[in-house]
C-alpha cells in the first residue's frame, strides 16, 4: 500500500488499496471465528456450528460458501449415506493464520485499555452533555 498522496488523490481506495481489500476478506465477524475454528485441522459443517456461539445455519453456509470462493477454505465431499462433507484451510488459509493469532495476541494485551478509553469519553460526553 503506498503511504502518501500525490496530487491531492486519495491513496487509500479500494482500486489502489489492496490491505483493504484483504480486510474485506477477514472483517466479518464470522469469517474470523470459522477461520479460527478451522486453524486446528478439518471438521464437518456441524462441528464447525457447535464450536461458534451464535451463528445460524444460514450465516454459516454464506459464510463457508464466500471463503470457499476466496479460496481461504476447501469444501470435501465423501460420497457416503448421508453425504459427509469437511471444511478445511487451504494453503492459502493457512497464510492467515499467524496475523489473525498475532492480533488475537493484540486484543488478549491491550483491548482492556480499549474499553477503558471508550469509558472514559462516553463519561466526558455525558458530562458535556450534562452541562448544556
Amino acid at each position: 500500500m503506498e503511504s502518501t498522496m500525490k496530487g491531492g488523490t486519495p491513496d487509500i481506495s479500494q482500486q489502489v488499496c489492496s490491505y483493504r481489500r484483504v480486510l474485506e476478506l477477514i472483517s466479518n465477524k464470522w469469517s474470523t471465528l470459522v477461520l479460527y475454528a478451522l486453524e486446528d485441522g478439518g471438521l464437518r459443517y456441524g462441528e464447525i456450528r457447535r464450536r461458534i456461539e451464535g451463528i445460524s445455519q444460514k450465516m454459516l453456509t454464506q459464510t463457508l460458501r464466500q471463503l470457499e470462493r476466496d479460496g481461504l477454505v476447501r469444501r470435501e465431499v465423501t460420497p457416503t449415506v448421508p453425504l459427509t462433507v469437511d471444511y478445511s484451510l487451504t494453503a492459502l488459509g493457512e497464510t492467515l493464520l499467524l496475523p489473525m493469532r498475532e492480533l488475537k495476541q493484540w486484543t488478549n494485551d491491550y483491548f482492556d485499555q480499549v474499553e477503558s478509553a471508550r469509558k472514559t469519553y462516553d463519561q466526558a460526553e455525558q458530562e458535556d452533555e450534562a452541562e448544556q
